[in-house]
């Protein structure tokens, strides 16, 4: 069984920052894309940036310039440092990875149980 746990979110002043964690663990044979979604209040989950297997990144336009993600194959870990954060940037924070379980399995998205971030202003 394949899980994905988040950590680092919490309450922060505008103009602050925080950094996300999350570690996948179980049978994991091959981890592809991960990364961040969020989901604010009344509002739908959005990609807020994504990583593949070899480095390349994506960002929400919202985030570009303030938030970075990183990961470590080594230790099937993905962060999001998350810099100059503003109100807005207030939601749940989701992991996401593309994960295969064996090398002939088939590929399934995992997510993590979230974890809440609230920026003050």
């Amino acid at each position: 069984q394949v899980q994905l746990v988040e950590s680092g979110g919490g309450l922060v002043q505008a103009g602050g920052f925080l950094r996300l964690s999350c570690v996948a663990s179980g049978r994991i044979f091959s981890i592809d894309d991960m990364g961040w979604y969020r989901q604010a209040p009344g509002k739908q989950r959005e990609l807020v940036a994504g990583i593949t297997s070899v480095g390349s990144t994506t960002y929400a336009d919202s985030v570009k310039d303030r938030f970075t993600i990183s990961r470590d194959n080594a230790k099937n870990t993905v962060h999001l440092q998350m810099n100059t954060l503003k109100p807005e940037d207030t939601a749940v924070y989701y992991c996401n990875a593309r994960i295969k379980e064996s090398w002939r399995g088939a590929e399934y998205q995992y997510w993590g149980q979230g974890t809440q971030v609230t920026v003050s202003s």
